[in-house]
C-alpha cells in the first residue's frame, strides 16, 4: 500500500502527464485543422482571378470581342485584335494566376503594332467568366482557343504561337503536346507548381496536398518546336533556378531571354521591350 508520502508526489505526476496529454491534443488539433484548411482551399491561393474587363475598345484598339465554347459547355471572353499584315503569325497568349485579360493588352498592343494577330482569353472563372479554375479546366480553356483560331478563324497551325505567362507556361507547355505551335514562348516559367510552393510554404507538405500539378516540366520533355524562355533574374515568386532549369531543358532551336533586374510583376516583365522583341523574333 503507497504511503501517504508517495500518493502526494504521484498526484503532480499525474497532473502534468495530463497537462501535457492535452498540449499535445490541442497542437495536433491544430496541425490537423491547418492541413485540412489548406487542402480544401488551396485553389483559393493558386487562382487569383479579378472581375468582368472593361470593353475590348477601351483598352486595345482595333481588338473585337470573341467568344470561345469549352469542350464541357462554358462561353469565355476573349479578345482578338488582327494584324493588318496579311498571313501574320497569331500569338495565343494564357495569362498567369493573377487578374484578367485586360493586364495584357499593353503587350497584345505592342505585338500587334509589330506585325502580330493576337487571341487574348480569359480562363474559367475569370473575367467574368462561369466556371471554378482548375488545372484540368484550364488545359480545356486553351484547347477552346486554339481550336477557336484553327476552326473559327481558319488559322493554319503552322501560323500560331504559343505564349505562357507564369502559370500560362505549363497551360500552353501541356498545350504543345497535343497540337505542336509553330513556336513555344515560356515567360517566367516553373518546373512545377508544387516545386513553386514548396517555395512559399516550406512548412506545408504540398506534394501530399496539391491536387493541380502542372508538371510543366515533365510535359516539355516530349516537345521537339522551338522554344523561347524569358525570366527576370531577381524573381521573387518563381526561383529562378526553376525558370533556369526550364531552359536548360527546353528543346532546340531555343532561345532564353533574362531581364536583368526584373521582379516577377514588373512591367519590363509584362511588357518590356525584350519581352516584345523576343516574341516578335520567335515567331518569326
Amino acid at each position: 500500500m503507497a504511503t501517504t508520502n508517495e500518493r502526494r508526489e504521484t498526484l503532480p505526476h499525474t497532473r502534468r502527464v495530463r497537462i501535457t496529454l492535452i498540449v499535445l491534443a490541442a497542437l495536433l488539433l491544430l496541425v490537423v485543422t491547418v492541413l485540412v484548411l489548406a487542402y480544401v482551399f488551396q485553389r483559393r491561393l493558386i487562382y487569383l482571378p479579378s472581375g468582368t474587363p472593361p470593353p475590348a475598345s477601351s483598352v486595345l484598339p482595333g481588338a473585337r470581342e470573341v467568344t470561345l465554347t469549352t469542350h464541357d459547355g462554358l462561353r469565355l471572353g476573349a479578345w482578338f485584335i488582327q494584324s493588318t499584315v496579311d498571313g501574320s503569325p497569331v500569338v495565343l497568349m494564357a495569362n498567369g494566376n493573377g487578374g484578367n485579360r485586360s493586364g495584357r493588352a499593353p503587350l497584345a498592343g505592342e505585338l500587334a503594332r509589330r506585325g502580330l494577330s493576337v487571341l487574348l482569353f480569359d480562363y474559367r472563372g475569370y473575367g467574368g467568366n462561369p466556371g471554378d479554375p482548375t488545372e484540368q479546366g484550364l488545359a480545356s480553356d486553351a484547347r477552346a482557343a486554339r481550336q477557336y483560331l484553327v476552326g473559327e478563324l481558319g488559322v493554319p497551325p503552322n501560323k500560331i504561337v504559343y505564349y505562357g505567362e507564369s502559370l500560362g507556361t505549363a497551360v500552353v507547355t501541356e498545350l504543345a503536346t497535343e497540337h505542336p505551335p509553330a513556336a513555344l514562348i515560356l515567360r517566367s516559367p516553373f518546373t512545377e507548381l508544387a516545386a513553386v510552393a514548396e517555395e512559399h510554404y516550406p512548412f506545408l507538405p504540398v506534394r501530399t496536398l496539391l491536387r493541380d500539378r502542372f508538371p510543366l516540366l515533365e510535359h516539355l520533355r516530349k516537345l521537339r518546336v522551338p522554344t523561347t524562355v524569358i525570366y527576370g533574374d531577381t524573381d521573387s515568386i518563381v526561383p529562378t533556378a526553376q525558370s533556369r532549369t526550364v531552359a536548360d531543358t527546353a528543346p532546340e532551336p531555343r532561345r532564353v531571354v533574362i531581364v536583368s533586374g526584373a521582379n516577377h510583376n514588373d512591367l519590363a516583365l509584362h511588357q518590356g521591350p525584350q519581352v516584345v522583341d523576343a516574341v516578335v523574333t520567335a515567331s518569326r
